[in-house]
């Protein structure tokens, strides 16, 4: 039972219909320290739930640990049919799920449903994973003897997720972890602790109904300082942490010094080509949900436009009309395209680099203020901003969370990579061509240094099937799709002798 002091709100309200439609027991009645669900929404209070500190933390680790020593010999596809069962639980629940997901982060239904969809998705990724973890056989130089490779569990997964995408990520590193062999300690963002509760409440009912070991997944909802008691612990085998470049700066190197595995999922700032040859049309259609869905806080939200000096009016002139009809508001609401920003602290670091960028030489084209909503004025509404830059200056190589776009221009196209390349950060990146040489130039080794690099589409929306993740400060790691599995597995190179001789590698006699 789950201890939840409940606010005042509608919205409140709803988020307790759809914790408890997942099987959280709610008594009203948290102690201790506790952890306050706002919805960015409104402002309001959704509800308030105890936190964990750092025993429960080491307590958590430890329980994971003991469920792992047993998981880790439980037959793959046997782990992988608990997490098609917790597919299907998800499907059963996809409607009450994307409630919170709304409430919390201020999604629009389409978004919110599309990232329940992607929690469902990677259950049926992992499905199929889980008979095909593969390992190789090798040549061996000495008669009679079979080298080769197997994958092995590493232990308890830390997973640390952030609050722009509060249960598809969660579900990336999960479900595979588990099919992997893993155990898995959750630390949600102290954002959004709702999402959190009925998905474990969820994989808790689908551990039972399997027969699983109960603590291969364990939730520890607690507040930021509380992360090192989880980044620190050395039954944490793997820790993959996503969230911004700074905390990935801190983590890294504590799991490192105790030669632990990270994987690492950070800041993006992104860009997107646009080539003579444009099909501008769907270049607009591109730039613009990249830069405005889910109001520019994904990791992958487009943050520049790179634009050729004979189509940049041009692109300019359609993406401040598209922005301009373009509906800000409450994401309740059917037809609105951009909802809020997480809180005060965001729409701030927003106005501060919107001062910057103007102080720097750039032109603010179109949007950046903040907007009014009924019911709403505690909340935080902006219309997407549009800033011509001369040239890629700090506040440009910064990511800022929220929605910003710069646009630079280019002559040539090695010039247009060196923009896109001269940041810090490589997420993810695109060009508009249809030429084809441009297109195989930016994605050979010479053109875009980032983890996803995509030709005639915009820099948000990837698909499960492929790796997710970036390279520089990005972190260099990789979830979901194609082999990111390996990240949750240690390799073992093995040599069958079944000879009766006992040769040595590379003619070695020591007879």
């Amino acid at each position: 039972m789950t201890s939840v002091l409940p606010g005042t709100s509608d919205l409140s309200a709803r988020a307790r219909r759809a914790l408890e439609a997942c099987g959280v027991e709610i008594d009203d009645a948290p102690t201790g320290a506790t952890l306050i669900s706002r919805s960015p929404i409104d402002g309001s209070v959704l509800l308030t739930v105890p936190a964990a500190d750092a025993a429960a933390i080491d307590d958590a680790v430890t329980r994971a640990h003991g469920a792992f020593l047993v998981w880790r010999s439980t037959p793959a596809p046997v782990r992988g049919h608990l997490v098609r069962t917790f597919g299907r639980v998800l499907e059963e629940h996809k409607e009450d799920l994307a409630d919170l997901v709304q409430l919390e982060v201020g999604k629009i239904r389409s978004e919110a449903l599309g990232e329940v969809q992607e929690m469902i998705d990677i259950c049926d990724f992992a499905l199929g994973l889980s008979r095909q973890l593969e390992g190789r056989t090798m040549p061996s130089e000495r008669p009679g003897h079979r080298l080769m490779e197997t994958w092995h569990p590493r232990g308890v997964v830390g997973v640390i997720s952030a609050f722009n995408f509060p249960v598809a990520v969660w579900a990336w590193n999960t479900t595979i972890a588990l099919v992997c062999g893993d155990s898995v300690v959750w630390k949600p963002s102290e954002r959004t602790p709702l999402t959190a509760l009925a998905c474990s409440a969820l994989m808790a009912r689908t551990i039972e109904e399997e027969g699983a070991p109960r603590d291969i997944h364990v939730l520890v909802a607690a507040e930021r300082d509380a992360g090192p008691a989880l980044v620190d612990h050395p039954l944490a085998a793997v820790i993959s942490a996503t969230g911004s470049e700074r905390m990935g700066a801190e983590v890294g190197p504590r799991v490192a010094a105790r030669f632990g595995h990270s994987i690492l999922e950070l800041g993006g700032n992104n860009a997107a080509i646009v080539a003579p040859s444009a099909d501008l049309d769907l270049a607009v259609r591109g730039i613009v949900f990249a830069a405005a869905g889910t109001a520019g806080q994904r990791c992958t939200s487009l943050r520049r436009v790179i634009a050729h000096r004979s189509v940049v009016d041009e692109v300019v002139r359609r993406v401040s009309e598209a922005y301009a009809r373009l509906r800000v508001g409450n994401p309740i609401d059917g037809d609105v395209l951009v909802g809020p920003l997480i809180g005060e602290d965001s729409f701030s670091r927003m106005q501060a680099a919107i001062d910057e960028a103007v102080a720097a030489g750039g032109t603010l084209v179109v949007g950046g203020e903040r907007v009014d909503v009924d019911g709403c004025p505690d909340a935080y509404y902006v219309r997407p901003a549009l800033i011509r830059m001369p040239g890629q200056v700090d506040v440009v190589r910064r990511e800022t969370f929220a929605p910003i776009l710069f646009v630079l221009e280019y002559d040539t196209l090695d010039e247009a990579i060196a923009l896109q390349n001269g940041v810090p950060q490589g997420l993810s990146s695109s060009i508009f061509t249809l030429d084809q040489r441009e297109a195989e130039e930016f994605m050979s080794s010479a053109g875009s240094d980032c983890g996803i690099v995509n030709v005639n589409i915009g820099t948000s929306g990837a698909e499960i099937g492929g790796a997710f993740g970036g390279e520089k400060t990005t972190g260099g790691g990789r979830e979901s799709g194609s082999d990111a599995w390996r990240g949750y597995m240690r390799r073992a190179t093995n040599t069958v002798n079944y000879s009766t001789d006992l040769p040595l590698a590379q003619g070695v006699s020591f007879e």
